[in-house]
């Protein structure tokens, strides 16, 4: 049981890393360039579903609806006032926009008073509640299930299984795709591409707003939770950079090996699990698990 439980621990923190990942992926797929704001999109979104219901009243769910809408919003207009003007420019520059655009959205929450540097606690209706499945009357040999966790876990497969229908079947989902491939084939085939890169950026951010929701019951808001999204890079390279299933996959398996190894290894081992796994997998596989092999002829 206790091995099984760690596991369940290791998938639903693994969900978080694999969230955040897909913003990575996605963001990658659209414009070839890599978002380290991600981890930051996350907190801002977790900050947002909080001032909701603690300042404005929301109820949970329209705080929940509310979060994610207003950092899709303001996904669009990152795109579009902050990372458009510089397309074109060499990669190092966009990626170190991106960086900054990170420490400037935590400087900002910090410099909140009174709420900036204080951690938070998300009230959602399932705060501290647990399953227990087995056992006898005293729970003895039960397996346990925090709550928290397990809407961590549902919440991720409802979501992914959106966005499998969002790409397969939606016009939107398939322009996308078709941007991905070639961006100049598709605006010479009357897609918008400008606009789509929006939507992307919009749609990462939301993603973000939802990582950041469910991992607030766990972890609290506070502005330095968005450093987990150094974590959920390793999970993009694992599944492969250019992988929406491999985001996802790549997250579960840096979950668990992280789980694993925080109780199983002696201390200091579950930080650096993540990187160790990735380095094996460049090692072995440089593509990542789904990665496409690109060859370049010279």
């Amino acid at each position: 049981m206790q091995l099984l439980q760690l596991i369940i621990s290791g998938i639903a923190q693994g969900c978080i890393y694999g969230l955040i990942a897909l913003g990575f992926v996605l963001i990658y797929k659209a414009t070839e360039t890599v978002s380290f704001a991600q981890g930051e999109l996350m907190m801002l979104g977790a900050f947002g579903g909080l001032a909701s219901m603690a300042l404005l009243g929301f109820p949970f769910w329209l705080a929940v609806l509310s979060s994610i809408a207003g950092m899709a919003l303001f996904g669009v207009l990152l795109e579009r006032l902050v990372i458009r003007p510089i397309l074109g420019q060499p990669a190092f520059s966009i990626v170190m926009l991106t960086i900054g655009v990170g420490y400037t959205a935590r400087g900002l929450i910090t410099m909140i008073p009174g709420i900036g540097t204080e951690t938070h606690t998300l009230p959602v209706p399932y705060k501290d509640m647990i399953w227990k499945i087995g056992g006898d009357a005293n729970a003895q040999g039960a397996l346990i299930l925090n709550v928290e966790q397990m809407a961590v876990i549902g919440s991720t497969a409802v979501l992914c299984l959106m966005l499998f229908a969002l790409f397969k079947y939606s016009k939107l989902g398939i322009a996308m795709q078709a941007s991905s491939q070639n961006q100049l084939a598709a605006y010479y085939m009357g897609i918008p591409v400008k606009r789509l890169n929006g939507l992307v950026w919009g749609l990462a951010a939301a993603v973000a707003a939802i990582a950041g929701l469910l991992l607030a019951p766990i972890t609290y808001v506070h502005a330095n939770m968005g450093f987990i999204g150094l974590k959920a890079f390793p999970a993009a390279v694992v599944g492969g950079f250019g992988s929406l299933p491999g985001a996802i996959v790549g997250g579960l398996i840096i979950g668990i090996v992280e789980s694993l190894s925080g109780f199983y290894l002696p201390d200091g081992f579950k930080d650096i699990a993540p990187y160790v796994v990735v380095l094996i997998m460049l090692m072995v596989k440089p593509n990542g698990l789904f990665g496409e092999k690109l060859r370049k002829k010279v």
